[in-house]
């Protein structure tokens, strides 16, 4: 599949397992969807680079109307602030979600979209 070569980078870190967002060479934001410039300083020199795939579930919906898509409803899509500050929009593993929940990303096997479900919960003392 052909890609906007804005996005490439993004696109083969995720066919490879791995979340890419942007970073800012001059100030350090991160920034999500890819620009070619940083959103906070307007510098040029923005970069990719490797997210913990860490966030909290700022928003979500769960979809009941078929898109036509290999998606059956019902499903959840969520608006998740990485760690790094960007918010990402992406389909979220079951449908008992909380806001304010902390969530990892997840790759399934053939399909380069992240998708993200409840993170780990450390053990208890």
């Amino acid at each position: 599949m052909d890609h906007d070569p804005l996005t490439t980078w993004f696109w083969q870190g995720a066919a490879e397992g791995v979340l890419l967002v942007q970073r800012c060479e001059e100030c350090r934001h991160h920034q999500f969807y890819p620009r070619p410039f940083c959103l906070r300083c307007e510098s040029d020199r923005v970069v990719p680079v490797e997210a913990s795939g860490a966030g909290t579930l700022y928003s979500f919906t769960v979809v009941h109307v078929s898109t036509g898509l290999d998606v059956p409803p019902p499903y959840a899509v969520g608006l998740v602030t990485l760690d790094e500050g960007p918010r990402l929009l992406a389909r979220l593993v079951g449908l008992d979600h909380t806001i304010g929940d902390r969530v990892t990303v997840r790759w399934r096997d053939g399909n380069p979209h992240p998708v993200f479900g409840p993170a780990a919960r450390p053990a208890s003392r």
